[in-house]
């Protein structure tokens, strides 16, 4: 309550004990006329005049959207440029390889082209001397050089191979047994091979089985080639015809030219078969053992090729085969599916097997490979070549895709399968490459998440040997060091100006996500489990440490104060433009990446550090400006404006954190700091608002703005104006509802000053260059004057909407009641119905004084008229009259704009009213044909104004003038008993209003009795009369008569006995006329009473009247018509004592002195008035 009584107080000196507007503008004159100054201040005034004042606060105001729109554009902008570089010095980044590390890795090399075997796929290299010539670039390696080691590795031992075989399953197998299904399982193993081939049939050599079917169908047993040592067996799997076994097996390759891999497939049938034979061949002791076995196969094969007799059974089945020659592997092994072949021509098989195949070598004879892991040596080769096709790339090279070459592909390829390196392990390594790889020389970051997603697909914690998952999570940690370290600067690393860096900084952000959720990262790095908290930390670190560069920057402390100011409203603009940034761009990122919210982390940041150095300053400002007692400047005050606009918008950004973080922040309340300097900055803009009118209404030359208008330049420059002022109000947003009442009261009122101001303004204009204007142009310039003023009405109207008062009640309804809510509707109202009134009140004044130039030709048409004789046709009287209105309207109706029309309209009708109402006072007692036509005229002007229904309304045309001056006219044409009679009729109207008088009052008794035609009026008594003697008293009696006269011309006046010294007189007397059903039946015929004070050595003083209608008791249906008055009600009538002289109708019967009668009835109410004159 106490802050509505505040505000109350508040309003009240402001507002509601004010004058009009048009007096506060006069008492302010003064103050806005002559004042000394400089050349200089002079200069600053005219040019501020101008609007530089309105157009500085403009611009403030656009900052703020243009910041919005340049971050919009960032958002959206798809140029390619160059994103910054990104460097660290926090990270630790690989050393390269010493000239002798490199030179024994080049060994290794060689060492592998010299060894590689298998069928190349065709996007790998297969010439050698094209991959020798690659290999010298990548190592620098000179010819002679390169022929030296070539030498050595061919002088080396050449490296030993093995194949590693996984039989996975089969398919669609033969049914050898009675249930429809089988018992398969697999005998496989290395035929080694007859004799050497060429280097050039090896080579041209392909993988086929056709091809080796005719020399297969000669041998009559495999006992000729296959070595015992050689020969694997799966498990039996029983009753199926697609069995799956997932057997895995190594066997050594003697020659890897010429040797091939046999894999039968055979039905278990008995207890003691091939398998068992197979199982027991580390027993088999002799040339006997091994007979046993071989006749063992030679039976099954004669038993299925040969059709042996039926008696021998429990033999196993034989269901198919496959030879693969070693040569015609793919260098980086295969996995599918083969046909199965017979042994024979006569054999019947059917289905496939499906193998995965992969060469690797046992052992190398190099340096490196005695030394390091091939782990490690592969990691080595890798670096190597990362580092020289990276130096290759021409064109965005820190966006590079880690696409090799061919060569580097084949090189790569052979020595993974050489050393036998797993999928996983292969993943790991390129990823540890590539990570390290991109620390010195960045890539694509979308590539290393590709890399992340392939050690997720390869994953298996079990297979992961403790030396590659300690330099797995080694790689982990420097990637994600190196990250957080590039985050802790990412407003220069990943601009947002660079379309190119903040995609960068997604994929980075991504793969850091996509990491930190992978298996292999929670196994290898189980303690780094908070890795958003760890993003959000360096997020804090690296706004403060922005911030304070840009303090830094701009130096908010160094200068004047208002240069300090000037220089935290840059501070607090780059502050929203980054915050801005996050919000638009950096939010994303973080939040869909790694699910933190950037936004968030970092704006409460920086809305703690810009609330802390914004506060300082205000209150340096404060303290400033109350010890030196100077007045707040205008640049000051602009500035602090733009503060306040800055802080407004950092603080807007509130609206998109989470609910729970917006009720701590330190921003909340920062507008009281300002509150002090607003009543200030509100003058000062009252200020300039009036030095802009006065300059717009120097320069306009009131004319119209364009065709399509009807006011001038000055009237635009206003309205722009003060829309720029609701503009600085609304950009305010003041949050305090008391204290936005107030400032929106103050600034309503001195909107309305400066409306009414520019008005005044725009009159004197008017009235100054009247001089030596024709009226033409001075009609003109009244016009689009009229209209300007109209033009600011309307505008002003819109006030409510404008500054959001109805939000404005709402609140103060909230926070003060509905006492609050009525004070500001009460209060701000108020303010607009006055400056609405001034505006109106303006515009009437100067119709008026249009209206007053057209006096005295509108008085010489209307004497036309007047003098006009009888024989004149009423139109040819009327018609000048009417031409010069029809002229002169067609000239305003195209000048001015609907609203002042019609007030001219009726300025001028309210004039020729009066004009001819005058006239006709002049005129009384002239003949009824004067009167007869200007009651043509008056009616011919209704319609005229009424324009059907285009002009005014025939309620505003038919106003009080227009009655009076019908009355006036009607009465005029009447005859003197009419008129006469009319003077009655007036009278018992007033009687029957009159309800008490301080005259008294008569109790009467009136009857009629028909068969009699006779009146009775029978005086009961008084009541509080007047006293009219010296002694308090009054000698009272009573006359009765029957007015009007001539229509009672035989009945005679009577009266009552006197009754001496009482105020309360009883008369009970009883009076008879004698009246006819025709003469009662007269509207204005009546019975008067009149009350006189008996003097016997003076006239008779009047003490009062009433008049009785004779229509209210004469009749045949009225009580009494014939049974007497018994019946009838007495009947009450308050005195009165009128002055009639004023009224129209004695003037008229005064006016016709030849009229007898007329003049008798005037010349006795003017004795009655006299008498009552001297009374008092």
């Amino acid at each position: 309550m106490s802050s509505l009584l505040e505000i109350k107080s508040s309003v009240l000196r402001q507002v509601q004990n004010r004058q009009s507007l048009r007096g506060r503008r006069e008492q302010a004159a003064p103050a806005s006329g002559p004042v000394t100054h400089s050349p200089e201040t002079t200069t600053s005034r005219a040019a501020e005049g101008n609007g530089e004042f309105f157009e500085r606060m403009k611009n403030i105001l656009q900052k703020q959207e243009n910041m919005h729109r340049a971050a919009r554009a960032e958002s959206q902008d798809k140029s390619g440029t160059s994103p910054p570089p990104e460097t660290t010095d926090d990270v630790r980044i690989s050393e390269r390889l010493t000239r002798r590390e490199l030179d024994l890795l080049y060994e290794e090399a060689v060492y592998m082209v010299v060894n590689r075997v298998g069928v190349p796929s065709p996007e790998l290299v297969t010439n050698e001397g094209e991959l020798f010539r690659y290999l010298q670039k990548v190592f620098d390696v000179a010819p002679e050089e390169h022929n030296i080691i070539l030498h050595r590795v061919q002088e080396s031992k050449r490296a030993s191979y093995s194949l590693k075989v996984s039989v996975v399953e089969g398919r669609n197998l033969l049914a050898k047994d009675a249930n429809g299904y089988s018992d398969p399982y697999c005998m496989l193993g290395i035929l080694l091979g007859q004799s050497p081939r060429e280097p050039e049939e090896r080579k041209e050599r392909k993988f086929s089985f056709r091809k080796k079917k005719d020399k297969l169908e000669k041998r009559s047993s495999v006992r000729e080639v296959l070595a015992a040592k050689s020969i694997q067996v799966t498990e039996v799997k029983p009753e199926t015809l697609n069995p799956v076994w997932n057997e895995h097996f190594v066997f050594e390759i003697d020659d890897v030219y010429n040797d091939l891999l046999h894999l039968d497939i055979w039905d278990h049938d008995d207890d003691v078969s091939v398998a068992e034979a197979c199982k027991k061949l580390n027993e088999v002791s002799g040339f006997k053992g091994m007979g046993r076995y071989f006749k063992q196969i030679a039976k099954s094969v004669r038993a299925n090729g040969a059709a042996s007799s039926a008696g021998e059974e429990n033999v196993d089945d034989f269901l198919g085969c496959l030879n693969i020659p070693i040569n015609e592997i793919p260098v980086d092994g295969c996995d599918k599916w083969f046909r199965l072949e017979p042994r024979s021509s006569a054999s019947k098989v059917q289905g496939d097997c499906h193998l995965i195949l992969k060469l690797f070598t046992t052992q190398r004879d190099t340096t490196l490979s005695k030394r390091d892991s091939h782990l490690a040596i592969h990691e080595k080769l890798l670096s190597q070549i990362l580092y020289y096709e990276h130096s290759q790339v021409q064109t965005e090279a820190y966006n590079w895709e880690g696409r090799l070459s061919q060569a580097a592909r084949t090189v790569l390829s052979h020595h993974a399968v050489q050393v036998d390196l797993s999928p996983l392990q292969q993943a790991i390594i390129r990823w540890r490459c590539y990570s390290s790889h991109h620390r010195s020389q960045r890539m694509s970051y979308s590539f290393l998440l590709g890399l992340l997603k392939t050690i997720e697909e390869e994953w298996d914690a079990r297979s992961v040997q403790e030396e590659l998952e300690t330099s797995l999570a080694d790689s982990f940690n420097l990637h994600t060091e190196y990250c957080l370290s590039l985050l802790k600067n990412m407003r220069q690393v990943f601009p947002c100006s660079s379309p190119t860096a903040i995609t960068r900084c997604e994929f980075m952000l991504r793969g850091m996500g996509h990491m930190s959720n992978m298996q292999a990262f929670k196994t290898v790095c189980p303690f780094r489990k908070e890795l958003h908290l760890e993003i959000a930390t360096i997020i804090k670190k690296s706004t403060v440490e922005w911030y304070e560069g840009t303090i830094s920057h701009y130096k908010p402390d160094e200068g004047s104060l208002e240069e300090q100011l000037k220089r935290l409203v840059l501070v607090v603009d780059a502050v929203c433009a980054d915050v801005q940034r996050g919000q638009n761009i950096y939010y994303k990122l973080f939040s869909s990446s790694v699910k933190v919210d950037f936004f968030s982390v970092s704006y409460r940041q920086l809305e703690k550090l810009v609330a802390g150095d914004v506060s300082a300053a205000m209150e340096r400002v404060c303290g400033t400006l109350e010890q030196e007692g100077s007045r707040l400047t205008h640049t000051m005050g602009e500035t602090l404006f733009e503060l306040y606009i800055s802080l407004k918008t950092l603080k807007l950004f509130r609206e998109f954190l989470p609910l729970r973080d917006t009720k701590t922040l330190a921003l909340t309340g920062f507008h009281d700091w300002f509150k002090i300097f607003i009543h200030k900055w509100l003058e000062i803009v009252h200020e300039k608002s009036c030095e802009r009118i006065r300059r717009a209404v120097e320069v306009d030359l009131l004319e119209p703005v364009h065709n399509l208008s009807k006011h001038s330049t000055s009237a635009v420059d206003v309205t722009t104006c003060f829309a720029q002022v609701q503009e600085f109000w609304v950009q305010l947003a003041w949050p305090d509802s008391a204290g936005a009442f107030i400032f929106v009261t103050r600034l309503t009122d001195d909107v309305c000053s400066a409306a009414v101001f520019y008005s005044e303004l725009i009159k004197k204009k008017i009235e100054k260059s009247q001089l030596g204007q024709d009226s033409k142009n001075l009609t003109s310039q009244l016009c689009i004057a009229l209209n300007n003023i109209e033009h600011v009405r309307v505008f002003l109207g819109n006030l409510p909407q404008d500054l959001d008062w109805r939000t404005l009640e709402q609140t103060m309804e909230e926070s003060c009641g509905l006492e609050g809510k009525e004070q500001v509707n009460k209060a701000l109202n108020t303010q607009l119905y006055n400056i609405d009134m001034d505006l109106q009140r303006e515009a009437k004044r100067m119709i008026m004084y249009f209206t007053d130039k057209m006096v005295l030709d509108l008085k010489k048409y209307i004497q036309h008229i007047s003098l006009s004789p009888d024989s004149i046709h009423n139109d040819d009287a009327v018609s000048p009259l009417m031409k010069y209105l029809d002229d002169t309207l067609v000239v305003l109706s195209e000048s001015l704009v609907k609203e002042n029309l019609a007030r001219f309209l009726q300025g001028l009708w309210r004039l020729l009213l009066r004009m001819i109402f005058d006239t006709v006072a002049e005129n009384r007692g002239v003949s009824l044909e004067f009167y007869g036509r200007f009651h043509f005229t008056v009616e011919a002007l209704v319609e005229f104004f009424h324009a059907e229904g285009e002009g005014l309304t025939l309620e505003d045309l038919r106003n009080e003038d227009y009655k009076a001056l019908e009355e006036e006219l009607r009465l005029n044409k009447c005859s003197s008993n009419e008129l006469i009679e009319q003077y009655f009729l007036e009278k018992i109207i007033q009687q029957r209003t009159l309800k008490h008088s301080r005259f008294g009052r008569i109790s009467v008794k009136c009857y009629y009795e028909a068969p009699e035609q006779r009146l009775t009026v029978e005086v009961l008594h008084a009541a509080d009369l007047i006293a009219l003697d010296t002694n308090g008293l009054s000698d009272p009696f009573v006359i009765v008569e029957l007015c009007p006269h001539h229509l009672f011309p035989t009945a005679k006046s009577q009266r009552t006995q006197v009754k001496p010294k009482t105020l309360h007189p009883v008369f009970d007397e009883l009076f008879y006329f004698s009246v006819t059903p025709e003469q009662y039946r007269h509207r204005s015929a009546c019975v008067t009473f009149t009350v006189m004070d008996y003097d016997w050595l003076s006239t008779n003083d009047f003490a009062g009247e009433a008049v009785a209608p004779l229509s209210d008791f004469c009749g045949m249906e009225k009580p009494g018509s014939y049974g007497g008055g018994k019946t009838v009600q007495s009947l009450i009538l308050y005195l009165s004592r009128p002055k009639c002289s004023d009224k129209p109708i004695l003037k008229m019967l005064e006016a016709r002195s030849t009229d007898r009668e007329a003049q008798e009835f005037v010349r006795k109410l003017k004795e009655i008035e006299k008498s009552i004159g001297e009374e008092e």
